[in-house]
C-alpha cells in the first residue's frame, strides 16, 4: 500500500525562504570571490575596450598627442633619562673641504664715524656651517673682519652682518637643509637612511638632529603653503581629497590614525598647486576649515562632510566620475547593465577629451550639445534600474547605483563651469607621493611634525609639478625668507619664482 506524505504549507514556506535566502548569499558571495579573484591575480587596468574599438565620435575629432611629451625625578613627575653618549653630537671628518666667504665693510664705513680715521683690522669673526652641493659636503666658512677705531676704544668693534637665516644659529647650511627636505618628501628617503648615508662620508649626525631641523624649517616655510592656499580658494577651482597617516601617540597606544587633506586648484586643465594641510582626526569641521567659507566649485568623492555642505549649497558640488565608474568596474563583468553603464560613461569621458583640446567657451558649448544627452540617458537608466531592478541589495551592481542616485543632483554641474572636470584626478595624483612617503617614513612623531611635513609637502610638489627644481628652489627661498617683505610674500611661490628666472613651467 502506497503512502504518501504532504508537507505542512507552513513549512515548505520556511524551507523555501531558506533556500532562497542561502542562494542570495551564495551569489553575493560568489561575485565577492570572483573581484578578489581579479584584484589578486587579474589586470589591474579597469580598460574595458581596446584602442582599436575606441567607439566613434560623430561631428567630433580626438586630439592628436604628440609624441615624447631608564626615568629621573624631576618636581612634577618622572621623566625617561636620556642616554645619548653623544650620539646627538655633529662629528665632521678632519679633511672636510672649507671654502671661505669674505663678507667686509663697504669702504665709506671703515672710517671712525666721530674722529674721521681709518678703521684697522683687529681680527676676524668666523661662523662656519655645514653645507652641501650635490655629489659633496664642504664647509661654509663665513669670515667677516672686525674693526676697531684705535684712537675711539669706545666706539666698540664693528663688522659686517651674517647673511639671513631661515634657522637662527642653526649648524645646517639652506643647500643642505634643501638636500635633505628634498631627499624625504620628493624622493621618500626617511632621515635615518639619510643620517647612515651622511654617516658614509664621515658625516655623523643623528636623526633626532634632522628631526628637529625638518620640523623647524616646514614650520618657518608655512607663510608660503598659506599663501597658495588663498589662491587656490580665491581661483573658484578647487580638488581635494584626504588620506591616513600615522601619528605617534605615547598616551594613546604607538600610534593613531592622522589624516592628511590636499588642496589643488585653478583655472587651468592641469593647476600645478598642492597644498597639504594636517589634522589630528577626519572630523566634519576639518573640512569646513579647509574650505574656511569658499564657495566656489569643488572636486571631491562621496565623503559625508562634502555631500553635507553640497546640500546646504555651500559650493558647487561636481562628484568625480571616475569614483563612479569605479563602482561599476568592481560589479560583475558578466552583467549587460553594467558594461553598457561603463561604455557610456567611456564616451562621456572621451568627448570631454575633445572638448579640452578647444577653447573654454566651445568646451560649454560641446558640454551642452554632446555630453548632456549622454547624462541624460544614464541618469534615465539608473533611476529605472533602482525602482524595477531585481538586483541583491548587498551586490556590488546594486551598490554602485545606489551611488550613482545619490549624486544625481549634482552630476550635471560641471557642464556650465568651463574649468570644471569630470574627475578629481589632481586631487587623487597629489596623493600618491604621499601614499609611497608613508611606506617609508611610517609615522609622523607629534602634530608639530606633521604641520612641518604638510607645508613642505606642498613646496615641493608644487615644483614638481611645475618640472621646476624643488632644491634649488628650497635653497633660494630659505635664504630670503626671513628678510622678505609679507606684503609680497606671493614672489616666493614656485610658480612665480620660476617666472622670474625665466624657467620653463608647463
Amino acid at each position: 500500500m502506497n503512502t504518501s506524505s504532504t508537507i505542512p504549507l507552513e513549512q515548505y514556506l520556511q524551507v523555501k525562504e531558506e533556500n532562497d535566502s542561502l542562494k542570495n548569499q551564495l551569489t553575493v558571495l560568489r561575485e565577492q570571490f570572483e573581484w578578489l579573484r581579479r584584484q589578486v591575480f587579474g589586470k589591474r587596468s579597469e580598460r574595458i575596450i581596446d584602442h582599436d574599438e575606441q567607439l566613434y565620435l560623430p561631428g567630433l575629432e580626438l586630439p592628436v598627442e604628440e609624441e615624447n611629451k631608564e626615568t629621573k625625578k624631576i618636581p612634577a613627575h618622572e621623566r625617561k633619562k636620556s642616554n645619548r653618549n653623544g650620539k646627538d653630537k655633529i662629528t665632521l671628518p678632519e679633511n672636510l673641504p672649507v671654502e671661505r666667504q669674505v663678507i667686509d665693510l663697504p669702504e665709506e664705513e671703515k672710517k671712525c664715524s666721530q674722529t674721521g680715521e681709518a678703521l684697522v683690522k683687529i681680527g676676524e669673526e668666523i661662523s662656519r656651517k655645514l653645507a652641501h652641493r650635490p655629489g659633496s659636503y664642504f664647509i661654509k666658512e663665513i669670515v667677516r673682519h672686525k674693526y676697531a677705531a684705535p684712537k675711539n676704544p669706545d666706539a666698540g668693534i664693528m663688522t659686517a652682518a651674517l647673511p639671513e637665516s631661515l634657522l637662527p644659529r642653526c649648524f645646517a647650511d639652506e643647500s643642505l637643509l634643501a638636500d635633505i627636505l628634498v631627499k624625504k618628501f620628493a624622493d621618500h628617503l626617511p632621515l635615518y637612511r639619510q643620517s647612515e648615508i651622511l654617516s658614509r662620508e664621515g658625516v655623523l649626525i643623528s636623526r633626532q638632529i634632522l628631526c628637529q631641523w625638518v620640523i623647524r624649517a616646514g614650520l618657518a616655510l608655512k607663510p608660503l603653503a598659506e599663501a597658495m592656499t588663498l589662491k587656490i580658494l580665491e581661483s573658484g577651482n578647487v580638488f581635494t581629497d584626504e588620506t591616513p597617516i600615522k601619528m605617534l601617540a605615547p598616551g594613546k597606544g604607538k600610534t593613531q590614525t592622522a589624516y592628511m587633506w590636499v588642496l589643488g586648484g585653478g583655472c587651468a586643465k592641469d593647476p600645478p598647486y598642492r597644498v597639504y594641510e594636517f589634522y589630528e582626526n577626519r572630523r566634519h569641521s576639518n573640512v569646513i576649515k579647509l574650505l574656511n567659507g569658499y564657495g566656489g566649485v569643488l572636486h571631491s568623492d562621496k565623503y559625508g562632510a562634502y555631500e553635507a555642505l553640497a546640500n546646504k549649497k555651500q559650493f558647487i558640488w561636481c562628484p568625480c566620475w571616475s569614483h563612479i565608474r569605479r563602482k561599476f568596474f568592481e560589479a560583475d563583468p558578466k552583467d549587460e547593465f553594467r558594461n553598457w553603464v561603463l561604455k557610456k560613461i567611456l564616451h562621456l569621458f572621451l568627448v570631454e577629451d575633445v572638448a579640452w583640446s578647444q577653447s573654454p567657451e566651445m568646451r560649454l558649448k560641446i558640454r551642452k550639445e554632446k555630453e548632456e544627452s549622454i547624462l541624460d540617458e544614464l541618469i534615465t537608466a539608473m533611476k529605472e534600474k533602482l525602482i524595477h531592478g531585481k538586483y541583491l541589495p548587498k551586490s556590488k551592481l546594486k551598490k554602485a547605483i545606489n551611488y550613482f542616485c545619490g549624486l544625481i543632483p549634482h552630476l550635471k554641474n560641471y557642464i556650465q563651469h568651463p574649468w570644471a572636470r569630470l574627475d578629481n584626478n589632481i586631487a587623487e595624483r597629489a596623493i600618491r607621493p604621499l601614499a609611497i612617503g608613508r611606506k617609508n617614513w611610517l609615522f609622523v612623531g607629534n602634530e608639530d611634525g606633521g604641520e612641518a611635513a604638510a607645508t613642505i609637502y606642498s613646496l615641493v610638489q608644487t615644483c614638481r609639478a611645475l618640472d621646476v627644481n624643488p632644491r634649488d628652489y628650497l635653497e633660494d627661498v630659505m635664504r630670503r625668507l626671513m628678510s622678505h617683505s609679507a606684503n609680497k610674500i606671493d614672489e616666493l611661490l614656485p610658480d612665480v619664482w620660476a617666472a622670474a628666472r625665466k624657467l620653463p613651467t608647463p
